[in-house]
């Protein structure tokens, strides 16, 4: 078993009747957002909501789940939740799910590279739950990455600028 340690940061429930599950989580005082098309013409719905301890609950159709989880492909489908845990690395990802088969619990979705950017794999625990595995999003990351280094160019130039300006605006020595 490896020394890093997953963080439980998602639950995701699959909704039977969508609309209904958004209305009664909104009902229950949860600010549920809409994610893409309302109505998408492949039938995929998703929703999340951040709750104010940073836990993010989302909320998919079965159309979705069938795009990132193998078990829903097949006629029995799987659990209608699945507790999301992040890791650190997408190589953690992959050896926290083969750790997990190796110790003979069921894999729905071998680790892939997703859609959204993430590395992600899906395994059942004892009592047929869905246990999705994520590394942070590649995308997400890049971008902070690119942003990071935009804010060291304008700092640059900005604290170039003000050297230049102290110059012209000090004093001159009578």
């Amino acid at each position: 078993m490896t020394d890093v340690k997953p963080v439980l940061n998602q639950l995701n429930i699959v909704a039977k009747d969508f609309d209904a599950t958004i209305e009664f989580y909104r009902r229950l005082g949860v600010d549920v957002s809409l994610v893409g098309d309302a109505e998408s013409s492949d039938g995929i719905r998703h929703a999340e909501a951040t709750l104010p301890n940073g836990f993010v609950l989302e909320f998919d159709n079965h159309v979705l789940a069938r795009t990132y989880n193998a078990s829903w492909r097949r006629s029995e489908g799987s659990s209608r939740v699945l507790i999301g845990f992040s890791l650190p690395t997408r190589e953690a990802v992959d050896q926290r799910y083969a750790d997990l088969l190796a110790a003979g619990y069921a894999g729905r979705q071998p680790p892939y590279d997703a859609f959204w950017g993430a590395r992600y794999a899906v395994v059942a625990d004892p009592a047929g739950n869905d246990v999705g595995l994520m590394s942070p999003d590649r995308r997400r990351a890049q971008k902070l990455v690119a942003d990071k280094f935009t804010l060291a160019v304008i700092v640059t130039q900005l604290e170039d600028s003000c050297a230049r300006q102290n110059k012209k605006l000090r004093p001159r020595k009578a």
